[in-house]
């Protein structure tokens, strides 16, 4: 029903705009990012005094000023180096820490600005399809009989999860986007307070989201291995593109396959990452994978020799650039799986919705799990109707 609404009221013009408004203001973002990136070179705010050079950059020596300094001593400092406090925060023995300079110009250059042109390209891409090929319908009609696909537990699971990563995403995307787009419309008391909101919000439901991966995890896993029918469905394209040529498919095919494992395994690396944030300077998350890298890497004859003594600030620094990479990732990933359920198939919401698929879009899309599910559902019939016609003893 949601998707026969969605398809009715936006149509083939209305998707094209909507791509076209996304597309401008991708532009305007990126125009407004780039002035700010390039502004945010890679500097310190401390500088050594007269008379030390500056290491890393031009051998320029400033005049002479009355005293005594160490040029070997700023280097080190510039370098990182930890000094001894008296204070229980150790990390403030450290007086500069250059890799945060580094940190800041990817989280406010790179990241938001590709992040946003993946979003924005993938809903360009998802537009074009539709204006080809249109919605993909069931070929041979309904057949006005339906068949259960998924259970009650599973529903509940795909939607926990579904539901939590879109709270998820649209305060993560606040985080990163917000006064760019958010700020200038509502003002800073308004933004101030839905980013502070937003922040509780994205911490707690956190949880759920952990709850509904491993929940799909579990009921999913054993329908989700690879087979060789799905590299069949992969050369074909699963039929999306000529009709006629779906590939046979069990509950799962190779696309829902390829997604199930993306999800689980960028879930899984969300939450690492993310309680790694909430509970900062607690784990050595980071240290502990690049050791397994290299060990790893060194069995096949690599040398990745990616860093393994990170300090507390370091780890923090890592931990958000990688949740926000991965998340704007799994961001563009789920804008494609939404199409498809919802606007691009015929159909295919109400898997999702009641749980009851039509029988043709089951013959049509996974073939050998609609066979085998109708013949049990027949078996089942004939089991009832032949207890029916026993005579009574």
């Amino acid at each position: 029903m949601m998707a026969g609404f969605v398809s009715g009221s936006i149509g083939k013009r209305g998707v094209l705009t909507v791509a076209g408004v996304l597309a401008g203001m991708a532009l305007g973002l990126t125009l407004a990012l780039s002035p700010l990136s390039a502004q945010q070179e890679p500097s310190s705010s401390v500088r050594p005094p007269p008379g030390a050079s500056i290491p890393g950059g031009p051998n320029v020596v400033q005049p002479e000023r009355p005293g005594n300094y160490d040029n070997e001593m700023w280097r080190k400092v510039r370098e990182g180096l930890s000094g001894q406090v008296s204070i229980p925060d150790k990390k403030a023995g450290q007086l500069v820490q250059s890799d945060g300079e580094a940190w800041r110009n990817f989280r406010n250059g790179p990241l938001p600005r590709y992040g946003l042109w993946a979003m924005v390209g993938v809903v360009g891409v998802l537009a074009a399809f539709f204006l080809l090929r249109g919605r993909i319908r069931i070929e041979h009609g309904w057949a006005g009989r339906t068949m259960m696909r998924f259970s009650e537990i599973e529903r509940f699971g795909h939607w926990l999860l579904a539901v939590s990563f879109i709270i998820l995403g649209l305060t993560g995307l606040n985080v990163l986007y917000g006064r760019y787009v958010v700020l200038p419309l509502i003002g800073a008391e308004a933004f101030s307070f839905i980013s502070l909101w937003g922040k509780w919000l994205h911490n707690y439901v956190a949880f759920a989201f952990m709850v509904g991966l491993a929940l799909t995890f579990v009921v999913w896993i054993r329908h989700n291995f690879p087979h060789w029918r799905d590299i069949v469905w992969l050369l074909k394209g699963g039929g999306m593109f000529m009709r006629g040529s779906h590939p046979p498919a069990w509950k799962f095919n190779a696309g829902q396959k390829i997604l199930f494992w993306i999800v689980m395994l960028g879930g899984l690396s969300l939450s690492l990452s993310g309680l790694a944030l909430m509970f900062p300077f607690q784990t050595a998350l980071f240290a502990k994978t690049f050791a397994a890298v290299n060990t790893l890497a060194g069995y096949v004859g690599l040398a990745p020799n990616l860093p393994t003594q990170l300090t507390p600030l370091q780890e923090m620094q890592y931990a958000t650039s990688w949740h926000g990479i991965v998340a704007l990732a799994l961001v563009v990933v789920i804008l494609a799986h939404i199409y498809i359920g919802t606007l691009g198939m015929q159909g295919a919401f109400s898997a999702m919705g009641s749980g009851q698929v039509d029988v043709n879009w089951a013959k049509e899309h996974h073939s050998l799990w609609a066979e085998r599910e109708i013949e049990k559902m027949e078996e089942v019939a004939a089991a009832e109707t032949g207890g029916r016609m026993a005579p009574a003893e």
